[in-house]
Parts: structure tokens; C-alpha cells; sequence
């Protein structure tokens, strides 16, 4: 798994499928360290995203991830963590984007 995603994410549910393994994950709720003493409320989950992790066993790997948001009551805005772990014009990890430019794919 990606850096800091065990600790923001919980696995939900792994689905093998003939595309490969489908990993659903939603996001805990523990609000950014940024926003500690700020009252927050959970307002539920932004629509997932899918983006593309290394193989396993030989098969595709997707990452399903339900990330979380809430309410700022202090400020009134809504609030979620920063998570940037996707390449930046891909749906790819980072770390799985670098390895596949290295490759020349």
C-alpha cells in the first residue's frame, strides 16, 4: 500500500474480478492535526475514486478510496485531509507512476 494510506484508511472490502483486485477503502475518522481543538463534525464521504496501485500476483491492483469530510463549525467551511499520493494527470500512485516512467511505458 502507498505510504500513509494504512493510517488514513481502512480496507472495506477486496474484490477479485477478472480485470484484477479491486480494493475498497474508506478513510477514518480522524480529523487533519491541523484542525485538532477546531469542532468538527463528520459530514460522510466525497464520491470515491479509483486510482491504479502495482500488480498483485500478477493481476492489476485499483484502489477504491471513500475519502472523508466535515464540517468546521469554527469556521463554517468544510474541511479533509490533504492526501497526495496520486501522480499528478494519471490515476496511478505516485510510487507506481515513477516506476512505469522508469520502464518507459
Amino acid at each position: 500500500m502507498p505510504a500513509g494510506l494504512v493510517e488514513l484508511f481502512e480496507l472495506d472490502k477486496v474484490e477479485t474480478l477478472p480485470d484484477g483486485y479491486h480494493l475498497h477503502l474508506s478513510q477514518r475518522n480522524v480529523a487533519p492535526i491541523a484542525l485538532q481543538g477546531h469542532k468538527l463534525e463528520s459530514k460522510g464521504f466525497f464520491e470515491p475514486v479509483t486510482i491504479r496501485d502495482f500488480p498483485l500476483r500478477g493481476k492489476a491492483c485499483f484502489l477504491h478510496l471513500k475519502r472523508r469530510k466535515w464540517l468546521d463549525h469554527d469556521t463554517g467551511e468544510i474541511v479533509f485531509h490533504e492526501w497526495d499520493e496520486v501522480a499528478k494527470g494519471t490515476r496511478m500512485t505516485k510510487e507506481f507512476a515513477t516506476f512505469l516512467k522508469g520502464s518507459n511505458r
